[in-house]
C-alpha cells in the first residue's frame, strides 16, 4: 500500500520507518531531514536497530492510499490543504490535542479516522530517529464505532506497529488529552523530565490538570476515571523523556498549548483553574517569543 506520512519529524519518521519494510512509504517533512533520508535512507535506533529506505520529500505524493498525519496541531490546517490537493484514500490523525480530525475533514473527501500513538520518538539528527519507548497505535472512526476503512488501516499499521482497531476513539482521545494536559505544560514550564510529575512539587499540579480534564470529558459524555492514575503511570514509564511541549519551549518553537490545556479551558462549562493557569503561562511565553 502507498502510505504518505505527512509531518515526518520524530514520531512521523518512526511510524513511517516501521512500516517501510512492508509498504511503499513516503515521508513528507522538512529539510535537511528528508534530504538525508532520500539520499541515505532512514536509520532507526533505540528500541529498534534497522536501516530503511522510504521515499522522502517536502511535498506529498499524488493519490496515496493512506495519509498518516503527524504534524503539530497548529499545522493541521496547512496539512489539510496540502492533502486535499492530492486526494488520499483515507487519512488518520496521530497527533496530540483535540480537533485535528474535524479540521482535516473540512478539506478531505476521504474518510478521516482518529488515532492515538504512544510510541516515543526523538529525531537525533537528520536521517536518524530514536525510538525512546515502544507503545501502541489505536485507530478508529472519529465519532466512535467501527468501519471498513478503520479495519483496513488497522491491517496496514499492524505490519510494523502494535495496533488496536478501537470503537471508542472519542473516549481514547479524551484520555490521551488528560495525560498530555497533566504532563506537557507542567514539565515544559518547570524544565524537568516527565518523571518529575510522579511525585514532588510538580505532581499535584499535573494530577489536578488531569483531573480537571476528566471532569470536562465527563460533562461531554466520556468517563475517564483512570485519568489521574494513567497520568502517573505514563510519567513513570517515560521518566527520563522530555515531553514534546518541553522540547518545543527549549527550542524556542510554538507549542500545542491551544489544542491541549487550552482545549480543556475552551470546552469547560465551569472553572478549570489549573488548566487555565498553565494555558496562560505558556501563552505568555509564546507571546514573549513572538509566536502570538
Amino acid at each position: 500500500m502507498d502510505v504518505c506520512v505527512f509531518g515526518a519529524g520524530s514520531l512521523g519518521s518512526l511510524v513511517g520507518g516501521l512500516l517501510a519494510d512492508d509498504h511503499d512509504v513516503h515521508l513528507v517533512g522538512r529539510e535537511p531531514h528528508v534530504g538525508v533520508v532520500r539520499e541515505e535512507g532512514l536509520r532507526l535506533t533505540g528500541a529498534f536497530d534497522r536501516q530503511v529506505y522510504p521515499a522522502a520529500s517536502t511535498t506529498p505524493p499524488a493519490d496515496p492510499d493512506l495519509a498518516l498525519v503527524t504534524v503539530k496541531s497548529f499545522d493541521t490546517p496547512q496539512a489539510a490543504r496540502a492533502l486535499g490537493a492530492v486526494s488520499p484514500g483515507t487519512a488518520v490523525s496521530l497527533q496530540n490535542g483535540m480537533g485535528n480530525e474535524a479540521t482535516l475533514a473540512t478539506r478531505l473527501d476521504a474518510p478521516v479516522l482518529a488515532g492515538t500513538c504512544t510510541y516515543g520518538a526523538r529525531l537525533s539528527e537528520p536521517g536518524v530517529v530514536e525510538c525512546t519507548g515502544v507503545g501502541e497505535v489505536a485507530v478508529g472512526p472519529r465519532t466512535g464505532g467501527h468501519s471498513g476503512p478503520a479495519d483496513r488501516v488497522g491491517d496496514v499499521l499492524a505490519a510494523g506497529l502494535a495496533t488496536t482497531v478501537a470503537g471508542d476513539m472519542p473516549r481514547r482521545l479524551w484520555g490521551k488529552l488528560a495525560v498530555n494536559a497533566g504532563i506537557n505544560a507542567v514539565t515544559a514550564l518547570a524544565r524537568v523530565p516527565n518523571g518529575a510529575v510522579v511525585d514532588g512539587p510538580a505532581s499535584g499540579v499535573a494530577t489536578d490538570a488531569a483531573a480537571e480534564t476528566a471532569q470536562v470529558a465527563a460533562n461531554v459524555g466520556f468517563e475517564i476515571d483512570e485519568a489521574v492514575d494513567r497520568t502517573r503511570e505514563v510519567a513513570a514509564a517515560t521518566a527520563e523523556n522530555t515531553a514534546s511541549m518541553h522540547q518545543d519551549i527549549r527550542a524556542g518553537r510554538p507549542t500545542e498549548i491551544d489544542a491541549i490545556n487550552g482545549y480543556v479551558v475552551e470546552t469547560a462549562d465551569r472553572p478549570v483553574p489549573v488548566n487555565t493557569t498553565l494555558t496562560g503561562l505558556v501563552r505568555a511565553w509564546e507571546r514573549g517569543q513572538g509566536h502570538r
